[in-house]
């Protein structure tokens, strides 16, 4: 059966919303429409078994309000029964949350519809400009993010409603444009013989392009983590760590423009993503700004399309408590995606 754009009109409160990563899960608790989320502690996903455990443990154990519905992000493609994360163990059952921890409805989206939910809302204060460009409302918009993968989503809007367009763009091929990226990309791990975002634009991606660039130099490569290339780049000592945090930038960039070209983003391309994050102080942006724009024939049309990072904590959160509170105001994909009691 094809899925549908349904119009939800309202979800029942109190409402569970959860923003599922390869790394780290988050929830937030709505207990109304009106008042402010409760937060709970970022945890790890490898601390805990499942999604259960870990919402018995985060959320039931820390308040009495039982929640009715819960609208839970999933690192990964929804489908099924069953929903894996891409990047981590846990396995999403639906009908358990409903028959194990009382839930009324669940709702499955992919984890960067959640970060397009949010840009549909995003306030100046939550996002740093890349360059210039000027955000036209009501046109679509992009939203990508290197954390443990290459998330990315579009936002559309159609008849007064935004629609998330979820999907797999992290897995893209990549290719190299300069003299330095062909000597690089023959030393770089590939998937399948694929060099694909997620090979180069995540965390692993970024030590993966460490590796590649001291390999082409013929140096040694000691650092294994992301957090310790960044820090070698902030604090000068490693040439390789370096070039791969400033190379890293002008390559998510890159991506970043060819994206706003195929959803004609003329409400602009938003960097999510802890990775980028902390990086963002040590790049270029001018660099990133000509890599988002150098895309002849279409430059004049780049130059007008705004690149921002999102700085608002917790922005996928945010997103789903947008929804969550006025779901009339989104059309969402929900055949095989939403379970009742």
């Amino acid at each position: 059966m094809a899925k549908k754009l349904e119009h939800i009109d309202s979800l029942a409160f109190p409402i569970l919303v959860g923003d599922i990563g390869g790394t780290n899960a988050r929830f937030a608790l709505l207990a109304d429409a009106a008042g402010e989320p409760i937060v709970f502690p970022v945890v790890p996903t490898a601390d805990y078994p499942n999604i259960d455990d870990a919402i018995e443990a985060v959320v039931f154990a820390h308040t009495a309000i039982r929640p009715k519905t819960a609208v839970l992000a999933i690192a990964g493609p929804v489908d099924g029964e069953e929903i894996e994360l891409t990047n981590s163990p846990w396995v999403v059952r639906p009908h358990a949350l409903i028959a194990d921890l009382g839930f009324e409805d669940v709702l499955i989206l992919n984890d960067f519809e959640a970060q397009a939910l949010a840009v549909s809302a995003l306030p100046e204060s939550g996002r740093d400009p890349i360059g210039g460009g000027t955000v036209l409302e009501g046109a679509s918009r992009v939203v990508m993010g290197p954390g443990t993968g290459l998330g990315v989503a579009g936002l559309i809007r159609s008849r007064d409603r935004w629609i998330p367009v979820p999907g797999e763009g992290g897995h893209m091929d990549l290719g190299p444009r300069t003299e330095r990226e062909r000597a690089i990309w023959p030393h770089l791990e590939t998937l399948e013989g694929r060099v694909s975002g997620e090979q180069v634009l995540c965390g692993r991606g970024l030590v993966n392009l460490y590796h590649a660039i001291a390999a082409a130099d013929g140096a040694s490569a000691t650092l294994t983590l992301p957090a310790e290339v960044s820090e070698a780049a902030a604090k000068g000592a490693d040439p390789a760590a370096h070039e791969a945090v400033q190379l890293f930038a002008v390559i998510l960039a890159r991506v970043a423009g060819d994206l706003a070209l195929v959803f004609m983003a003329r409400g602009g391309v938003y960097i999510a993503g802890g990775v980028f994050g902390r990086i963002a102080a040590l790049v270029d942006p001018a660099a990133m700004r000509e890599a988002f724009e150098d895309k002849a024939p279409h430059r004049e049309l780049m130059r007008g399309i705004p690149l921002f990072s999102v700085t608002l904590p917790l922005a996928a959160l945010a997103g789903l408590a947008a929804f969550a509170r006025r779901p009339h105001l989104y059309a969402l994909e929900t055949a095989h995606r939403r379970w009742s009691r």
